[in-house]
């Protein structure tokens, strides 16, 4: 298909209304509760390598599926800038936000990584997985998708950031509310939601 096409296809396709749900609706690979899958040593935009472990003292670690490419994604880029560097100091400072990037395509080449991470200023860590196992394992769907761990790196919740995809219109913030409640040892209200999105693109796999 003609990259135009598939841009098409995408926007025709993978914009969702995200809405309220029992875990498991939206994922076909995890539930709310289910242990995280972890990762080691993947590439970050600064030239580390981060592993899952390397968060151990954080209270909660966020992990964002996302991508350069994708619309959506650029549409939440300082939104997600704005939510780590809330949660960098003072009493919030027991979260960790991560994204990772599963996309193989070539606007989301590790040196493309690296010129987006400058020039929008991440604090957080950015890293590439090629094998896109680790997008595999959390069953991401679209870019970007959140899931929260809690300090047992069990997923507590999974889905979109808040209620749309351009901000002038967010009403609920989803993450914000479920990392606040989880930090004051709180039930979270929406446990899953409909992430909002383009269509991870995994690479066919034999059999």
């Amino acid at each position: 298909m003609h990259r135009l096409g598939i841009a098409v296809a995408f926007f025709s396709l993978a914009f969702v209304i995200p809405s309220p749900a029992s875990a498991g609706k939206y994922n076909a690979k995890i539930s709310i509760g289910d242990a995280a899958p972890s990762f080691s040593n993947l590439p970050g935009t600064d030239g580390k390598k981060y592993s899952l472990s390397d968060f151990k003292d954080k209270e909660a670690v966020v992990l964002v599926v996302t991508s350069n490419e994708c619309p959506f994604a650029q549409d939440y880029e300082d939104r997600i800038i704005a939510f780590a560097k809330k949660y960098a100091t003072g009493e919030k400072a027991r979260v960790a936000l991560v994204a990772i990037s599963v996309s193989l395509e070539p606007d989301d080449r590790p040196e493309k990584m690296k010129e987006r991470a400058k020039e929008k200023g991440f604090t957080f860590p950015y890293l590439h997985d090629e094998t896109q196992a680790i997008g595999r394992a959390l069953g991401a769907s679209t870019t970007p998708e959140f899931f929260l761990l809690d300090k047992d790196r069990k997923i507590v919740y999974t889905g979109a950031m808040d209620d749309h995809s351009k901000v002038a219109k967010v009403k609920v913030k989803y993450l914000e509310d479920a990392v606040n409640a989880l930090l004051d040892g709180k039930k979270i209200a929406v446990a899953e939601t409909r992430p909002i999105g383009c269509a991870v693109e995994y690479k066919r796999v034999k059999k």
